[in-house]
């Protein structure tokens, strides 16, 4: 081993004679001999650190960390190995105590900072989550919630630095397929998206028009353009060339088009999504058609035109002054038609201004797709985390950190999610911050932001009176109506929805206004009867009343996010309370036990006989 280490020890005493290295002299000249002292040396540089002993045994531990490692650096494998399992001891310590400190809210803007402050590289971090998330089977449910959320923000947070670097490039830097990545891979953080493979996956479809162009045109200049390498090809009969093999590759042999049927679907805006489902919306359709037609040759530009997003191609010459006349307009969602002035005006049904037809940098091509998201995030429904709505005002601020409405937006969102920390207040601050920097930007807003204001202090004050954590016993008198227990997986008799109880009140805790919408005073024991927080399979969380409720006699696992912050296994029958919720309801659990013995044995029985 290095350093000595593992070697033999020095003997100490008097010198070495000729006799007493005889037997050695004798084993060197042995036949064969050789062959071992090389076998020794070989062996002692396999087992050296930065030998092939350690680097395969870190290959089998972790083989997705391989792809971070190039062939010919030099790496010291037993230091790698040394690190890497000391980030994954820490990584889980801090996933195990974020049960603990966040249970009863959501993780606050200060929750994440022991994994800011940690030693070591973030990507052995990332692995050893992602080991977490992997883990089979239905237990660690709650490892795996805290891991995935702690994933998704130190993901965020990489690509958001990334992005605002991005913004920083000059005006006529015009990548758009990579600001168009980082808005993807922001947005899904936890999928596996990079530009160089949906770069990887454009250069296959350009491989396939230059097939279709030799067909056209053998001697065509494109076909001589080396991968990563472009020019732009001036006439324009070639470039109309070029177009005519793309609208046959795309839309008759790939067989992209529009999504017209579910125009309204993020998914359209992601571009990993767009080749994978080869459909999109008007702007992402464009993004994929500019980046395989400037790849080949043909200078497209993109056309922020009003409700539908367009490209323009300059049929007028070099240095001339052009006008809107000298340009068709192409509708990559239309499978690549090629409009006039007066047919684009027709496409959205109404006249517009020459200014309209003009074309837009990067920045402006990644504010219309947020802002695509932004509208798609606003109309989630009341009962969804918002996260589109969160990732969406974070990517558009990032780009435009003035926006006083936006701002404002969001400051009403972290009031409504309650994102509140447990041991400070540093959100209850940032709130503040964002709406002293709105009433900065636009004294106009005074009455908005002072009715958060009260209500943010009002929230400041309500922490400050907090007891502990509220116990509810069964044995308790009052609690004597309540039969069901969390963990049970339930029906909806009126509904039909499948669902998982994580908490119970002995009677309906809302407020009167809730009481009344929801029409509570209908049923039969109205609202003074047990009614149970539920996870409902299409990801909602609701209110329902006892008399609604029954057992599901074929009990299936509730695919819901929160699933893993009440609960940390799935027997296959019902759900196992973490520790954290079965302080709250100590003597549910037994409960259930004798419920699932009752119902589930007794059915098994019923259809063995």
């Amino acid at each position: 081993r290095e350093d000595g280490e593992g070697a033999a020890p020095e003997v100490r005493g008097e010198p070495e004679t000729v006799e007493s290295q005889r037997p050695c002299l004798v084993l060197l000249c042995c036949p064969g001999w050789s062959a071992v002292v090389y076998t020794c040396r070989r062996l002692r540089e396999l087992c050296q650190s930065s030998g092939k002993v350690w680097k395969e045994q870190f290959r089998v531990r972790w083989p997705s960390l391989m792809k971070h490692y190039s062939p010919t650096d030099y790496v010291n494998w037993l230091e790698e190995y040394k690190v890497r399992q000391k980030a994954g001891l820490e990584a889980r310590k801090i996933v195990a105590s974020f049960s603990k400190r966040f249970f009863s809210e959501h993780v606050p803007c200060n929750g994440f900072s022991d994994i800011e402050n940690l030693e070591g590289p973030e990507i052995f971090f990332e692995d050893e989550l992602v080991c977490i998330l992997n883990m089979e089977g239905r237990k660690a449910l709650t490892w795996k919630y805290y891991a995935k959320k702690i994933l998704y923000y130190l993901r965020q947070q990489k690509i958001l630095n990334n992005l605002k670097a991005f913004l920083q490039q000059p005006d006529d830097y015009e990548s758009y397929l990579e600001g168009a990545v980082y808005i993807d891979q922001y947005c899904n953080p936890l999928s596996d998206i990079s530009l160089k493979d949906i770069q990887a996956q454009i250069d296959s479809i350009v491989e396939l028009v230059c097939k279709t162009l030799r067909g056209i045109n053998s001697r065509h200049p494109s076909l001589a353009f080396k991968a990563g390498e472009s020019s732009m090809i001036m006439e324009i009969e070639l470039q109309s060339q070029v177009l005519d093999a793309m609208n046959y590759v795309l839309y008759d042999q790939l067989k992209f088009k529009g999504n017209r049927m579910d125009y309204y679907n993020a998914l359209n805006l992601y571009m990993h999504q767009v080749l994978i489902r080869r459909t999109g919306i008007p702007i992402s359709m464009s993004l994929l058609y500019l980046t395989i037609a400037r790849q080949l040759g043909v200078p497209l530009e993109p056309v922020n035109f009003p409700s539908h997003f367009l490209l323009r191609w300059c049929q007028g010459a070099e240095g001339a002054t052009l006008d809107i006349f000298d340009y068709i307009y192409i509708d990559a969602f239309g499978k690549g038609k090629q409009l006039t002035v007066k047919e684009c005006e027709y496409l959205i049904g109404q006249h517009v201004t020459a200014a309209l037809y003009g074309v837009v940098n990067v920045k402006k091509v990644l504010q219309r797709m947020v802002g695509n998201l932004l509208s798609l995030g606003k109309r989630e429904g009341i009962d969804q985390s918002y996260q589109l709505l969160r990732d969406s005002l974070d990517l558009y601020l990032a780009m435009y950190p003035d926006q006083v409405q936006l701002l404002l937006l969001q400051a009403r969102l972290y009031f409504h999610l309650g994102i509140w920390p447990e041991k400070s207040f540093c959100l209850v601050l940032k709130v503040l911050d964002i709406l002293q920097h709105i009433q900065t930007l636009d004294p106009g807003q005074h009455g908005a932001v002072g009715y958060l204001v009260q209500h943010t202090l009002e929230h400041i004050e309500r922490k400050k009176e907090e007891v502990g954590v509220e116990v509810k016993l069964r044995s308790d008198e009052k609690h004597r109506d309540v039969c069901y227990s969390i963990g049970l997986i339930m029906k909806h008799k009126r509904y039909g929805y499948n669902c998982v109880i994580y908490g119970w009140d002995p009677t309906c805790m809302m407020g009167h206004e809730w009481i009344r919408n929801m029409n509570v005073h209908s049923l039969p024991h109205g609202h003074h009867q047990p009614f149970y927080n539920v996870l409902v399979e299409d990801g909602s969380c609701r209110y329902a009343a006892q008399e609604n409720l029954e057992y599901n006699v074929e009990p299936q696992e509730i695919s819901h996010p929160d699933v893993g912050r009440y609960f940390s296994e799935f027997t296959g029958t019902h759900y196992i309370p973490n520790a954290e919720l079965e302080i709250r309801y100590p003597e549910d659990l037994e409960f259930v036990y004798e419920t699932v013995q009752n119902i589930y044995s007794a059915k098994k029985e019923s259809i063995d006989e």
